[in-house]
């Protein structure tokens, strides 16, 4: 009797129609019954947000005439919860979210919705990873969606361990110029932030949030996540949602806080 296909969920941040959902799609389909459940516009930076005072609508989603997948005025992380508890029938085997345009490395693994939706999948039990493109110029998204499905094959056949996620970096460089694949840590690089101020045509004070990287690791320190694409290297980050610092459970007790 033939084996059935895996189950594969993905979303991502960027949106239904972006082109790196359609290029991880692309990728995925041949290895599972794959069902893309994605937010209805850009969800970017909205970090593990989900809706509680406002219903979440739900539609059919077309390309070019035909079903594509399910589109949701909600956020990644609540694409992920809609798909596993209302509209799939099966629990899912793999989440994968992605392709996101930009790098969610260092503290952007915080803020990144990307990052969130395969979160939730963890936090539901589903092996998950995200995977990101980390350039904003002339996106490239085939061999990121070559290796996620590479990735995804292994994931399916090895598994996870229990609360972890994979996050996924792959450097802007053709697959011929990948040296390999790294191992990393997060790293601390975050955004030394600026808050542009503008005057509207009715006369009306608003701000747009900008802002430049810094990197807080030395270049030498090739664990580091953003070290690593780089040196055009794909940086695969174990993380898991247990915020707990344990080193500081100690200390924190000798305080003997009273009642």
């Amino acid at each position: 009797m033939a084996k059935n296909k895996p189950r594969i969920l993905l979303c991502n941040d960027d949106g239904i129609n972006a082109p790196g959902l359609a290029a991880l799609y692309e990728g995925m389909k041949s290895i599972g019954d794959v069902t893309v459940v994605a937010p209805d516009a850009e969800k970017s930076a909205v970090g593990h947000a989900i809706t509680l005072s406002d219903p979440l609508r739900v539609w059919d989603f077309k390309k070019n005439g035909e079903f594509f997948g399910y589109a949701v005025n909600g956020t990644p992380a609540d694409c992920v919860k809609i798909a596993y508890w209302a509209l799939l029938d099966e629990k899912p085997d793999l989440v994968v979210s992605g392709i996101n345009l930009g790098s969610n490395t260092g503290i952007n693994a915080i803020y990144s919705g990307t990052v969130s939706a395969a979160t939730e999948g963890t936090i539901l039990g589903i092996p998950a990873f995200a995977v990101s493109l980390t350039t904003f110029e002339d996106p490239d998204f085939s061999y990121a969606a070559k290796f996620a499905r590479k990735l995804s094959e292994n994931i399916l056949e090895r598994g996870l361990p229990k609360g972890t996620l994979l996050n996924v970096n792959v450097p802007p460089a053709k697959e011929e110029e990948i040296e390999e694949i790294k191992i990393t840590r997060q790293g601390r690089s975050n955004y030394h932030e600026h808050f542009d101020k503008r005057v509207d045509p009715q006369n009306r004070v608003y701000y747009w949030l900008t802002g430049k990287k810094v990197q807080l690791e030395d270049d030498s320190d090739v664990d580091v996540d953003d070290n690593a694409i780089l040196n055009k290297r794909v940086s695969i980050t174990p993380l898991h949602y247990d915020l707990t610092n344990y080193e500081y459970l100690d200390e924190l007790k000798s305080w003997k806080i009273t009642p």
